[in-house]
């Protein structure tokens, strides 16, 4: 009788083995990426789950020929020598002694996607392509890329004793409320895809002082911009026994400082094969949303026409603010009009049209949004009833309040936004491995 024991012979070697493996002859998996013939020899190039990796065919090597069965897009192992290459330093090729083809491809490529980039396909043939196009180096580094953030994210809140949750995405109220929200038939039932764990995060506090999420949300927006998804996946958490809101932004301080680490140290291939420009992260100026205000006015003599929230115009000129006076690509907005703040943010004691709440601008365009949160039953229900909120349906939500809540807040942080704005993307969608928009479910 065959036995499972959970251990994982490794028969085959990855690229970043080689070094230890010169002049033996050793297998390795991988697809076809492409096929440079040559005069007496070719150039076999194989892509493996990271790497793309220079293999060489000739006769000389060994017995082995190679066929017309051995083309672009087949999944082979193959056989071969480690040797150093001769044209480049501190790389490595294989030679080639055979192929074993695993699977074949049933047509050519629709699109070339074999060379370093594509070759400035419109967007929508690009998303439409998505199960082909991720398959070109440069758009599968980025979600390696934003894979180092979320694991980032995640690895550090782990080391400030974050608990990790998972909420329900079907809900019995919008956590924003507003008509941004997607409704559904459930078993005959209005319910409420969610917009944020926002509640949950709350109602957790109490239980484990620190959590967070990495989840998908979901907005009814009918916004068909370049920075709108209508799925994205958010970055959230919430932290109890604060003494102010800015003890959450000294924590998303640190965690974006982490991240840019780990992205320069375990992410160097895609960061160099993107060119992305990691920001130096060493102390974020803070400014209040008034005071940012003026400075749009008077230093930038432009014309407010809102004064409860920044046009994306105002958040640019504010990085561009921020980078002259403080060479910061980050900036702290905080004390956001109380009217334009969800009902759980907690209003300035000092000011009460104000929010004790922030967004974080980075090079120009709004990635977060926090604060700290009504704490106290009595306060929230008021605010809740100014606003003609119904109480009875948030009956869920408001137990947490009733039995206990210590002072707390959290934050929301896009991580398509980020990724987007961090390599320079003009549209959130290349930003998103399978995008869902107003126009977009497929593929």
């Amino acid at each position: 009788m065959d036995k499972i024991n959970g251990l994982i012979q490794k028969v085959t070697v990855d690229y970043k083995d080689f070094p230890e493996h010169v002049n033996e002859v050793v297998e390795m998996k991988g697809i076809i990426h492409r096929i440079r013939e040559m005069t007496g020899f070719a150039f076999v190039i194989i892509r493996t789950a990271r790497d793309v990796v220079q293999c060489v065919y000739s006769p000389d090597f060994s017995d082995y020929r190679m066929d017309d069965k051995v083309v672009e897009g087949c999944a082979v192992k193959l056989t071969g020598k480690i040797v150093k290459d001769e044209t480049r330093e501190d790389r490595y090729e294989m030679q080639i002694h055979g192929i074993e083809v695993l699977s074949s491809p049933a047509e050519q490529m629709p699109i070339v996607i074999n060379k370093k980039q594509l070759d400035n396909i419109p967007i929508d043939l690009n998303l439409n392509m998505r199960p082909v196009t991720l398959r070109n180096p440069k758009e599968r580094a980025v979600f390696k890329i934003q894979e180092g953030i979320a694991r980032g994210f995640r690895e550090f809140l782990t080391s400030q004793n974050f608990t990790e949750i998972h909420t329900p995405k079907i809900n019995a109220q919008g956590a924003e409320g507003g008509a941004n929200i997607f409704k559904l038939d459930y078993f005959g039932k209005q319910v409420f895809l969610a917009q944020s764990p926002q509640f949950y995060k709350q109602m957790l506090v109490p239980v484990y002082e620190r959590v967070f999420e990495i989840g998908p949300v979901f907005r009814a927006e009918h916004h068909d911009t370049s920075r709108h998804l209508n799925e994205y996946i958010s970055m959230d958490f919430e932290m109890g026994f604060i003494e102010s809101f800015y003890d959450i932004m000294n924590m998303e301080t640190g965690a974006l400082k982490y991240i840019v680490k780990l992205l320069k140290e375990e992410y160097a291939e895609e960061v160099a094969l993107l060119n992305v420009n990691l920001p130096e992260i060493n102390d974020i100026p803070v400014i209040k949303f008034m005071d940012a205000k003026d400075i749009i006015i008077k230093k930038y003599k432009k014309k407010i026409t809102d004064f409860r929230d920044f046009e994306p115009e105002e958040e640019q000129i504010l990085g561009k603010w921020a980078k002259q006076e403080f060479n910061s690509d980050f900036l702290f907005v905080t004390h956001y009009p109380s009217e334009k703040r969800p009902f759980y943010a907690m209003d300035d004691p000092a000011d009460p049209e104000y929010t004790l709440s922030f967004d974080l601008l980075f090079r120009g365009i709004e990635i977060t949004t926090g604060g700290q949160r009504i704490h106290d039953y009595n306060e929230q229900v008021k605010k809740m009833l100014s606003r003609g909120m119904k109480i009875e349906d948030f009956e869920g939500y408001l137990m947490a309040h009733k039995y206990g809540m210590p002072p707390h807040g959290g934050l929301g942080l896009g991580l398509e936004r980020i990724t987007m704005h961090l390599l320079g993307f003009k549209n959130v969608r290349y930003a998103s491995m399978f995008p869902r928009d107003i126009n977009r479910v497929t593929p």
